[in-house]
């Protein structure tokens, strides 16, 4: 069953929307792998609190931290002044420093950042080597290069390819086809601009083996289109839509274990870093109290060091 924009609309549970802010949702201070071959990077994700996406995609629960009406000028400037006026943690030893300004819609959407804010956030963040920005593939424009040209470090566009497989990326209401994110990729990489791409873990209409199938088909897609980065993110529920299709039996969260043969089977492969998204990893299914935190450490010292380590078996992931 495909929902239409209405349906995923009428289906989102009650939720008490936030209004225009000064103040960013969350700031956190990580480290990310900066290779393949494991070099690290301090990295300082802001999540600006913005205006909602024009997508309604059926798997999205990033609309919880938006708010009603345009992003107003000047907003997102001081949501990142207060994000850098916050001490960093991470070791100083590490050279390269990045920062990732996610707004859980697109950064190149005058609705969701006002144009005329760009020179300023250019600006504020001049003394990193690397700007993560998220965007949707449709929206890749002259817009991008231009913002990059104001920065002194490098830029990259996170992008959702989310699945190579057509009726599964079609059902996701996403609006595009893989050919749309390939021209993208390859616009942007053309322009000298970095291509992080979203790649999610068993979407809807796919079983489990069938959803590790098409993730390391999807890998396969952008590493061939010149991705820098690839996210796998196993699907989830928590917003309405998701439920209806599990209750309709066309939807069930993946397996821990399908997360952990995708990037078991994917990293240290080629020159493309390939990491798994562990934001909620408890609620994936197969896990229990004794394998959870030690199989999460695995993968996130996978995530790290883009070479696979030694398994670790537990009965509750048979």
């Amino acid at each position: 069953m495909t929902l239409s924009t209405e349906q995923i609309l009428a289906l989102r549970p009650a939720f008490v929307r936030p209004q225009p802010s000064m103040i960013p949702v969350d700031v956190l201070h990580e480290i990310e792998a900066a290779t393949c071959r494991g070099n690290l990077a301090n990295v300082t994700t802001v999540l600006l609190r913005g205006s909602e996406c024009s997508f309604r995609c059926t798997m999205c629960d990033l609309w919880k931290s938006t708010h009603f009406g345009p992003t107003p000028v000047g907003n997102l400037p001081a949501q990142i002044r207060v994000a850098l006026s916050i001490p960093n943690n991470c070791s100083d030893a590490l050279k390269q420093r990045w920062i990732k300004l996610y707004n859980a819609s697109n950064f190149f959407a005058p609705y969701n950042v006002p144009t005329e804010d760009l020179p300023a956030i250019a600006s504020l963040i001049g003394d990193f080597d690397r700007v993560i920005v998220e965007n949707h593939p449709l929206l890749t424009s002259s817009k991008i290069a231009d913002f990059a040209n104001l920065l002194n470090g490098r830029l990259e566009v996170a992008m959702g390819l989310e699945t190579v497989e057509p009726t599964a990326l079609r059902n996701l209401n996403k609006q595009i086809s893989v050919d749309d994110v390939r021209r993208a990729t390859e616009q942007l990489t053309s322009q000298g601009i970095d291509v992080r791409l979203f790649v999610l873990l068993r979407p809807p209409g796919l079983t489990e083996s069938g959803g590790i199938e098409w993730c390391l088909a999807s890998i396969d897609a952008a590493r061939s289109w010149g991705a820098r980065h690839v996210t796998v993110i196993p699907v989830r529920g928590g917003n309405g839509a998701m439920e209806r299709l599990e209750a309709e039996g066309q939807f069930e969260s993946p397996l821990a274990s399908s997360l952990e043969r995708v990037l078991s089977d994917s990293v240290g492969k080629s020159s493309v870093v390939i990491a798994a998204d562990l934001w909620d990893w408890e609620r994936l299914r197969g896990l229990c109290a004794d394998c959870s935190q030690p199989r999460y450490q695995r993968m996130r010292q996978m995530n790290l060091t883009q070479s696979v380590m030694e398994a670790i078996g537990c009965n509750c992931s048979k």
